[in-house]
């Protein structure tokens, strides 16, 4: 597993770095990869990873960032994705089981005219409007609702879940299906939202599952906008940022299947989206450390990232390149 850092010419020197921590897209498979990078990732951290100044979760990584806020120990955490949850979990885990690796036949029409309109007017980016073409998905997250509602009840010992979740310094990234706007629930000035909503709107995947409806309008997965979301941290008030991408990949590898190098184009064409996005970071004086999957991890990984058959292996496996992507990081360092 590769790690990138980009270090400012000149880092701002402060008493205790405001860190924030950013989870990204990637499906079951990107969880159970970002989960095994962030027990390795802890070490590193100045404090625990569930106490950082600023946490941004798109997808799959908006589930962690949930967990996490919630004060699930990684312990935990990982048990889940080994298919050992237990407790208040463990009716999400059979509900999570029961889900297969293809989505349901969706519904035959268009999942949103406004956006397929926007596009053929470049009102919005050419990915962006493409989601709009999908048809109307049919999944319901019956799984994603209960293991979330059961950690934010669990942590804050309410019978009911609150309506209006805003804390400031957990930022939810999702996308409004209709104009293709980028919503980060969780920030002040958000439409208010649970943070269970929040959460199933961003994993949304146009086609797979049904949009999340919030406040009266629709909103769909945050990643079909940025993989990462890195971007969101521009301007923000922050030293260190540390980036878990699993969509990303910063270690080239070459496979011969035309589906896995199909993929692979994909993965750098997103990766230097986040490159650019982490420059610019680097600009303001933020310290940026980037951890993509690597060709070990890929391997296991597979094309399917919804393939939760493989997703103990993935956790494992992340287990193992983690520790020594990190341990490069702290000899670099040293040497700086």
């Amino acid at each position: 597993m590769p790690a990138v850092v980009f270090a400012p010419d000149r880092a701002r020197r402060s008493p205790r770095p405001r860190v924030a921590l950013v989870l990204g897209a990637g499906g079951v498979l990107g969880a159970a990869w970002m989960t095994g990078a962030l027990v390795r990732l802890q070490e590193l951290l100045p404090g625990p990873a569930a106490e950082v100044d600023l946490m941004v979760g798109t997808s799959a990584g908006s589930v962690l960032a949930a967990a996490l806020r919630c004060h699930a120990p990684l312990t935990e955490i990982t048990a889940w994705q080994r298919g050992n949850a237990t407790g208040e979990l463990s009716e999400a885990a059979v509900l999570a089981a029961q889900e297969g690796p293809l989505p349901p036949l969706p519904y035959p029409r268009l999942g949103s005219l406004p956006l397929a309109r926007a596009a053929l007017t470049l009102q919005v980016p050419p990915w962006v409007g493409a989601s709009g073409w999908l048809p109307h998905g049919r999944g319901q997250h019956t799984a994603l609702r209960s293991l979330v509602g059961a950690l934010h009840l669990r942590h804050h010992q309410h019978r009911t879940e609150p309506q209006h979740w805003v804390d400031g310094r957990t930022w939810i990234a999702a996308m409004d299906y209709d104009t293709g706007r980028r919503v980060l629930f969780g920030q002040p000035g958000a439409p208010p939202a649970t943070l269970t909503d929040a959460v199933v709107a961003s994993c949304s995947i146009p086609g797979w599952y049904a949009p999340a409806l919030i406040g009266g309008r629709r909103y769909v997965d945050g990643g079909i906008r940025s993989a990462t979301s890195l971007g969101v941290l521009r301007g923000a008030d922050v030293d260190e940022v540390y980036v878990l991408a699993p969509m990303a990949s910063t270690e080239p590898d070459h496979p011969l299947r035309p589906d896995l190098r199909l993929e692979r184009r994909l993965r750098q064409l997103l990766t230097r989206a986040l490159i650019r996005q982490a420059k610019l970071l680097r600009a303001e004086g933020k310290h940026v450390t980037i951890m993509t999957p690597g060709a070990s991890d890929l391997a296991v990984m597979g094309v399917n990232l919804m393939d939760g058959s493989r997703r103990q292996a993935v956790l494992e496996q992340s287990l193992r390149t983690s520790a020594g992507a990190l341990a490069r990081i702290g000899l670099q360092a040293e040497v700086a």
